[in-house]
Parts: structure tokens; C-alpha cells; sequence
């Protein structure tokens, strides 16, 4: 079965490296099949909802048998992309840019940040947890010579846009804006925000309202 991915729903787009983490737990066990009931109660998400999510792929598993886990395994890394390597730029590099740059998505991530930039990094480059760390005024020729496709924006507010202007000039796919800015940019420039003041806000309200 052939799936257009660009129709598959966004909420079921976000679940979809939850299942992959999930079922690579299963498989370090042991567990050679799974039921969508045993996914649900370990991840805590509506049994429906995981047949409904698998279903926009076709028959991933079999009535009275479940889902075989090493056949899901390799359906999923082939969905998410995980045999192919994504170079990503950090832009920012404050107590959040810093955090990134020491975790990097050391495992089971197909992605790893290969350079990153900061009003502060010194004219010819510095290193910080490894990574190469350079000013923003080499910000197009550095992202070219990486071969960076996406760009995770850490800067502050008032330099957003800018940023972001600068990115698209720079041919690349996609930005994961952690600023609270709503950014401005091509439609072929894939655009995720995390307005981490927004979440905070709402797990209060979940906390003091569904207790």
C-alpha cells in the first residue's frame, strides 16, 4: 500500500516517534508481538486511537494476533526516516542552546547537531561540547558548507524573524522555533513551536482542573 504521508493527520504525525521509542522498549525485552491494548496501557494512549493512527498505513497487524514488533520496528524507521542522517544547526546558544548541544540526540535519533551559532562564539569559531560554534555573521556559508537541512531557533525574541528570514534564504527544510514569535516564512519551510510558556501554562490548568 502506497501512503501519502502529506495526508496522514498531524496529531497522529507527533505519536509516531512515541511508537517507535515504544517498540524498541518491547523489542529489547524480548517481545517478538504486541497487541494495541499493551501499547496503550505503556504509553497511556487510547487503545482506538493506536489502531486508528496505524490504520492510515494499512493492515499493519492481524485480527486475534496483534502487531508482529520487529515487523512494526522496521515499518516505522522506514516512516520516520531513521536510516537516513538529518544535519541540524542550532541558532542560540544560551542555557536552553547549551542543554541542546549536550544532549545532541545522542541515540536512536536519526538526527545530530553538526554546528551552531551565537552572538558571542569569537570571529574564527570556538567549540562547545564538541561542536563547532560560530558567530552569526557566518551563518549562510556554515549551514552550505554542513549541509544543514533543519535549524533549531533558541535567540532571543527580538532577533527571531530576522533569524528566520536569514534561514530561508538559505534553502533549508524546516525550523523548530522554541521562541514565542510567530515566524514568518516560505510554505516549503516546515515550521514546529514550542512556546514553552504556553506548556508550562496549560499543565497548570490540566493539573488544577482534571485532578
Amino acid at each position: 500500500m502506497t501512503v501519502d504521508k502529506s495526508k496522514i493527520p498531524q496529531a497522529t504525525t507527533k505519536r509516531l516517534p512515541l511508537y517507535y521509542r515504544f517498540l524498541q522498549n518491547f523489542h529489547k525485552a524480548g517481545q517478538t508481538r504486541i497487541s494495541s491494548q499493551e501499547l496503550s496501557d505503556a504509553m497511556n494512549i487510547d487503545s482506538a486511537t493506536i489502531r486508528r493512527d496505524f490504520s492510515h498505513f494499512g493492515a499493519l497487524g492481524k485480527k486475534g494476533y496483534g502487531y508482529d514488533v520487529e515487523h512494526l520496528l522496521q515499518f516505522f524507521r522506514q516512516t520516520l526516516d531513521q536510516d537516513e542522517a538529518t544535519n541540524v544547526a542550532l541558532i542560540g546558544v544560551g542555557n536552553l542552546g547549551t542543554a541542546f548541544l549536550n544532549y545532541n540526540f545522542q541515540k536512536n535519533h536519526n538526527t545530530k547537531i553538526v554546528v551552531a551559532f551565537d552572538t558571542h562564539a569569537s570571529a574564527e569559531g570556538e567549540e562547545k561540547s564538541g561542536i563547532p560554534v560560530f558567530h552569526p555573521d557566518l551563518l549562510e556559508e556554515k549551514i552550505a558548507e554542513y549541509g544543514v537541512e533543519l535549524c533549531i531557533l533558541t535567540v532571543p525574541s527580538r532577533t527571531a524573524q530576522e533569524t528566520a528570514t536569514r534561514l530561508e534564504a538559505t534553502g533549508i527544510k524546516g525550523i523548530l522555533n522554541f521562541t514565542p514569535v510567530r515566524l514568518s516564512v516560505s510554505p516549503e519551510i516546515r515550521v514546529q513551536t514550542i512556546d514553552l510558556s504556553v506548556e508550562l501554562q496549560t499543565l497548570i490548568y490540566l493539573i488544577r482542573n482534571h485532578s
